[in-house]
């Protein structure tokens, strides 16, 4: 009697490792790289974070009457330098608790890679306005299809 064999031979199985090849490569520099996209919603969470946390400053602010051309409020022991009820560049980075990760040696922007946004401290009332400007934040610039190189 002929034993019948069972299994897979060994060019079926070189073919199935060829072909597994073939698709790594050219699935894998389309997956490969995120680094870019990683910085981007970093920055963004950090935009978000800065955003809230001038919210939470200014609500502090008002509750405690804070609204002059300085002021200062604590938040979660730690104190926020104030102008017209809201953080100031140095404090907004305290009150929105950024990583280190971030460049903010220039005041008001803060980097990530070739991304960054902006805070701009409140402005005294010009007349005949009662009410000061608010702090702004900027949008998120040198980003290219919300992708973020690195430098």
């Amino acid at each position: 009697m002929k034993k019948q064999q069972s299994g897979f031979t060994m060019i079926e199985l070189i073919m199935v490792i060829v072909i597994l090849g073939i698709l790594a490569a050219f699935a894998l520099p389309k997956f490969a790289d995120f680094s870019g996209d990683a910085r981007y919603s970093s920055i963004a969470a950090a935009q978000g974070a800065v955003r809230s946390a001038s919210g939470i400053v200014h609500a502090a602010a008002l509750a405690k009457n804070q609204t002059g051309a300085t002021g200062e409020v604590e938040l979660e022991g730690q104190k926020i330098s104030l102008i017209y009820g809201y953080a100031d560049q140095s404090s907004i980075l305290t009150a929105a608790q950024l990583s280190s990760e971030f460049d903010t040696s220039t005041a008001g922007t803060i980097k990530l890679g070739a991304c960054s946004f902006t805070y701009s401290n409140a402005v005294a009332p010009v007349a005949p306005a009662t009410s000061p400007t608010p702090a702004s934040i900027g949008n998120i610039t040198g980003n290219v299809n919300k992708t973020c190189a690195a430098q």
